[in-house]
């Protein structure tokens, strides 16, 4: 979730939603717009804010295979630049204003699981601009999960990987992000965060205004960290135990004001989103948001004005089916209300 800074729900297939204890049938949502499928299996989005024109934003996700690849799309789904021969990349997430030969250089950060490497692309153009190899001297590589923090009192960026299997503690690695002879490279700064030993770790999500991580521990929760490496390494919270038919996977992070908003969290096997609060999370899951993705495993969220079409932000699902769906924010936000009015 990277721009803390800055209608089309049609009746397709009834659904149950799940809110505080009560259940309400409500309709299934339907997207927007359906990109153009890639070769593979999509996995992960981001969402480049385009900031002389919002409206010229662009979606980045990846496609997961030994031959894989990263897509750029705009807005009406049409892919605009990719990058192919990526060796297996998982997730993706971006920060702005990295400088790199003294310009400030808005990036993308790739894992590359069978190279054990987080690859860096400048945005829009998606140029390779550096590399890091991660998980160095462990038995267990395989990067898999990764989201950028960017500190705003110190304006450092950092990368936080996850992998395929790991220990129970000190499951992720943080890395600062530096320059070296013009390109970019990273550092380890930290090693955190519990690990439930179910299944995996992928998806993880930076607040960068509230200065949390979250990450989903596939078959146990969402655990809950400080982002800035210099604070504890304390965890801080689990949440959505319980919550979810099997895997708990993409998280996004929606702010409606300062310090408040919704958390998303993907309940793969049902279809739907589980919804929990930003500012508070031990309220539990508010709402169950159908959607018309199929075991969606990466998900982001913006609530900039991107134009007419989305004009409080977009949300944007990996699905079957190899390609991501962008869904008006107002038909989210919608959904949301209404559960969150049918379980009062």
């Amino acid at each position: 979730m990277k721009n803390l800074h800055y209608i089309l729900a049609l009746s397709v297939l009834p659904f149950v939603v799940s809110c505080t204890g009560q259940k309400e049938v409500i309709e299934k949502l339907k997207p927007t717009v359906i990109t153009e499928t890639v070769i593979h299996d999509t996995d992960d989005p981001a969402i480049w804010i385009n900031s002389q024109d919002p409206s010229k934003s662009i979606i980045i996700g990846t496609d997961k295979d030994t031959d894989g690849g990263l897509y750029a799309f705009d807005l009406n789904g049409k892919i605009i630049h990719k990058v192919l021969g990526l060796k297996r990349p998982n997730n993706v997430d971006l920060e702005y204003g990295f400088i790199l030969n003294g310009k400030k250089t808005d990036i993308a950060a790739v894992t590359e699981r069978e190279t054990n490497k987080v690859k860096l692309y400048s945005l829009p153009e998606l140029k390779e601009v550096g590399e890091v190899s991660v998980f160095e001297g462990e038995t267990e590589r395989g990067p898999m999960g990764v989201s950028m923090y960017k500190n705003p009192q110190t304006e450092e960026i950092f990368v936080i990987v996850g992998r395929k299997s790991g220990p129970a503690d000190g499951y992720l690695w943080q890395y600062k992000l530096t320059e070296k002879n013009g390109s970019i490279t990273g550092e380890v700064v930290r090693k955190f965060g519990k690990y439930s030993g179910l299944k995996e770790i992928e998806s993880i999500a930076v607040d960068d205004e509230m200065g949390y991580i979250y990450y989903s521990d596939e078959q146990f929760g969402v655990h809950k960290y400080y982002a800035d490496p210099e604070k504890s390494n304390e965890e801080l919270a689990v949440f959505g135990k319980g919550d979810f038919k099997s895997d708990v996977e993409g998280i996004s992070i929606y702010p409606t004001d300062k310090g408040k908003g919704y958390i998303l969290v993907s309940n793969q096997q049902n279809d739907t989103f589980n919804v929990y609060l930003r500012e508070d999370q031990s309220k539990g899951r508010i709402a169950e948001i159908p959607v018309s993705t199929l075991e969606s495993d990466g998900s982001e969220v913006t609530h900039v004005n991107l134009g007419p079409k989305f004009p409080k932000g977009v949300f944007v699902a990996m699905s079957n089916g190899r390609v991501f769906h962008y869904y008006d924010w107002r038909v989210i936000e919608k959904a949301i209300k209404s559960a969150v009015k049918a379980g009062k």
